[in-house]
Parts: C-alpha cells; structure tokens; sequence
C-alpha cells in the first residue's frame, strides 16, 4: 500500500524541511508550504491526503488556514502543530475540524500514526 501524501505548512524552514526528509525517508511523499497562501494555493492545485499544519504563522496563521481549508476541502484531513499552543488554541481548533493537535517538537513516529489514524478515519483530539 502507498503511504499517503503529506503537505506540511510551516514558516519554520528548517524544522519543516527536515521533517519533510525524515517523512520521505520512511515513504510519505510530502510537500513544503512555507505560509498559509502558498499552502492553501498548493491545496488547489494538487490536494494532499493530508494536511500537517503550524498554528502560528505571519500571515494567514493557522486557524485561519484550516477555516478556510474546512469550507473549501470538508474532507482534507487536517493535523495542528504548534510550538505555542494554548488550551484555547486547542479547543478552537478541534471545534473548527482539525483531527488532531500535537505539540513541538513532535516525534516522527508520532506523527506516523497520527497520519496514518486521520486517513483511516480512526483519529481522536490527541495533544
């Protein structure tokens, strides 16, 4: 079976670039946005299986990246990260559709099973 595919949006290059490796490593094909346009357009053009998304961004941060993903794409698994993230981050999240909210930094191997959970539709609000 194909591992499916992952599109990473985070302005943090370094991180998300590494992670970006690390997923292709282990099979997952997975694209880079560093910014919410540039992942929402991304989306457009060749949407992902999944969508792996920072929660502060400069720009369109990502609260507003997954309202806009759930209007225009209701089905696009959605998995928060944040470095920052407060309760209430988490709960506004959860309540605007997100599958999960993970906390930075993230094992990868967490980050595995929470793919693989949302596209199985067996995911659960974890933080």
């Amino acid at each position: 079976m194909d591992e499916p595919s992952i599109l990473l949006i985070d302005d943090e290059e370094a991180f998300v670039t590494t992670l970006q490796e690390r997923l292709e490593m282990r099979g997952f094909p997975a694209a880079v946005a560093f910014d919410g346009q540039s992942g929402l357009d991304m989306i457009a053009e060749n949407p992902p299986d999944v969508v792996v998304l920072d929660l502060r961004m400069p720009g369109i941060n990502g609260v507003e990246v997954l309202r806009r993903i759930r209007k225009q794409w209701p089905g696009l698994p959605v998995i928060m990260l944040s470095g920052h993230g407060s309760d209430l981050d988490f709960e506004t999240c959860i309540h605007l559709g997100a599958a999960m909210y993970h906390k930075k930094p993230l094992d990868i191997g967490t980050l595995i099973d929470s793919v693989h959970a949302v596209t199985q539709g067996k995911q659960q609000p974890l933080r």
